[in-house]
């Protein structure tokens, strides 16, 4: 399962930027977290009347499709793991970018938003490149 002209396992590395992203993911709200506790006067009118549970199960859902590709990257034969990394990645670059649209995102949410695009990018490209494996192999 190693690609012959780099010399890597792609399931390998799909699943570690898999985890890299949602480290960045798991920082970024810790640290919106920590804000919370320290400024505790900032408006929350816009996130209370997002919040509800049907709104929970969405962004539950939109988070474990994601999660559930570091183990997937890992175990899925060839074409469907291609076009699974492909389409979920591209999911979630489009629900990143969306969030920079609710309410005023901060500067350290957008850091942590560009590194975790450019890891989604790096899958996406990563995955379109993926040759189909040479039967013998």
């Amino acid at each position: 399962m190693h690609d012959s002209k780099h010399g890597t396992d792609r399931k390998m590395v799909l699943s570690t930027i898999w985890i890299f992203y949602f480290f960045n993911i798991i920082y970024a709200d810790i640290l919106s977290l920590m804000s919370g506790f320290a400024s505790p006067a900032e408006p929350t009118e816009l996130v209370e009347t997002l919040i509800s549970p049907e709104m929970l199960l969405v962004a539950a859902i939109f988070l474990q499709t994601g999660m559930v590709m570091i183990v997937l990257s890992r175990v899925l034969k060839h074409g469907i793991n291609r076009w699974a990394n492909i389409i979920i990645a591209t999911l979630q670059t489009l629900g990143l970018l969306a969030s920079l649209f609710v309410g005023t995102p901060t500067m350290y949410y957008i850091f942590f938003v560009i590194f975790e695009v450019s890891a989604l990018l790096f899958i996406i490209w990563y995955a379109w490149t993926w040759a189909r494996p040479v039967a013998n192999e």
